[in-house]
């Protein structure tokens, strides 16, 4: 069995997958496999629903028929649980459910209450059986998926895999907080509020600041902990899937970053609770951990023969080409209203010189196609791909094989990310179609 995984899919428009010569190659390459993976990264409920004043950043509602072109592009997998799941709340999620449910396309990672969430779903070819579930770190209070009771109905959300987070700081700065905190009055607030029975005590040694949690430590710095109540969901499904499938896909949808090794926070370093959740998911039985969200390159680990991919980036790109944008979209970018939304799209990149059109790095990416045999992975090819930046938003964020020095790079930065976790890959292909290779030990 050969299985293909890509990041997130942000499509806005025709995709021309068959018919484009410059990117029919790729599309051929993943209609080949025997199953492929896609983080479906957008909302296709033709712009219907209530839109949310907590979004993803921006509103990603696109038109449905944006499924049938992924559906024709190849793809067989969808995860559906990311930060923009709830772009327009409860009604507009059910406008995907319908939409995804209307194609009878399988996806996971968003339900109608949480365990509906949080089951698997099945993609059953020939040469075996893939699970796939979906959950995403990244999300807006209120946006998971709540759970049924006997007398009380669920509701509608994504499958949250939760953190608690910690700010580690000196014994001195620990002392300057709970000062500032005092002469604020805000424990006073806080006393009032436990009294009212509306809040609860910190633990021993914490100062809940707001929503922030302060702890003396050695150094200062923050850290993350996976919610233990998802991960033992996660575990109970993983292993559900594991009976009645030949493979299991967990998918992770997030944005949150850790500290690279000059202590600061980096982009393209995992937070310590995705490492933690990705690596209990292997030791629960998943045959491979897809991570997405920061819309970039990460690393891969292998872990007792399986791998960790702890952030595909993008793999459609076409995040300025939303068709319609509610006011709460120009209310968080601080734009006028009168604006068309491409226009609102140049204001935040001011003029394409900020944000993600200013950089290569959110414009490039792999896609990695594993080959099973028995249900155990016997190797992977790692192809390096090009969103082809471009000045035009409407020529680039589309993928195509990327070829000659631009694909050994892309190999070259994917292969440094990857070391830090022990990964050893080689060099294959050819020099125009550089790919790179990791093999099972025999």
């Amino acid at each position: 069995m050969k299985i293909c995984l890509t990041g997130d899919s942000i499509l806005f428009r025709q995709l021309n997958s068959r018919t484009d010569p410059k990117i029919s190659p790729l599309f051929d390459m993943i209609r080949s496999c025997d199953v492929s993976f896609t983080n479906l990264e957008l909302v296709p409920n033709d712009f219907a629903g209530d839109p949310a004043l907590d979004m993803g950043g921006t509103h990603f509602g696109a038109s449905s028929w944006v499924l049938d072109e992924l559906n024709d592009a190849g793809f067989d997998l969808f995860a559906a649980a990311t930060n923009h799941s709830l772009d327009y709340s409860i009604s507009g999620l059910r406008k995907t459910l319908d939409a995804l449910n209307s194609r009878k396309m399988r996806y996971a990672g968003i339900g109608i209450h949480l365990e509906d969430a949080r089951r698997p779903t099945y993609f059953t070819h020939p040469t075996g059986t893939v699970a796939m579930i979906s959950c995403t770190s990244t999300f807006a209070r209120g946006q998971e998926a709540a759970m049924q009771t006997p007398v009380m109905q669920g509701r509608p959300g994504i499958n949250p895999l939760r953190y608690s987070t910690m700010h580690h700081v000196s014994a001195e700065e620990m002392a300057s907080l709970r000062d500032i905190y005092q002469k604020l009055g805000l424990q006073r607030v806080k006393d009032d509020k436990i009294q009212l029975g509306f809040a609860f005590p910190a633990p021993e040694g914490v100062l809940a600041f707001e929503n922030l949690n302060f702890q003396a430590g050695d150094e200062t710095k923050v850290s993350t902990t996976p919610n233990t109540t998802d991960i033992e969901a996660l575990g109970r499904w993983i292993a559900e899937a594991r009976m009645v499938s030949d493979t299991v896909i967990l998918s992770i949808h997030a944005h949150e970053s850790g500290y690279n090794d000059d202590g600061q926070l980096d982009v393209e370093v995992p937070a310590d609770f995705l490492i933690t959740a990705a690596r209990q998911a292997i030791d629960f039985g998943a045959d491979i951990v897809a991570c997405h969200g920061p819309h970039l390159l990460r690393g891969m680990e292998i872990r007792n023969g399986k791998p960790i991919f702890y952030s595909l980036g993008n793999f459609i790109g076409q995040n300025e080409l939303v068709e319609r944008l509610p006011v709460e979209s120009y209310m968080a970018n601080r734009v006028s209203p009168d604006l068309p939304p491409h226009q609102l799209y140049k204001a935040r990149s001011n003029n394409d010189t900020k944000g993600f059109p200013a950089e290569t790095r959110f414009w490039e990416t792999i896609m990695p196609i594993g080959a099973y045999q028995d249900g155990m992975l016997k190797s992977l090819e790692i192809h390096p791909i090009t969103l082809s930046l471009s000045p035009a938003a409407h020529v680039r964020g589309v993928p195509s094989l990327a070829t000659g020095e631009e694909g050994r790079q892309i190999l070259e930065k994917f292969a440094a990310l990857s070391a830090p976790f022990g990964t050893v890959l080689r060099s294959g292909g050819t020099s125009d179609a550089p790919v790179l290779v990791w093999q099972a030990e025999a």
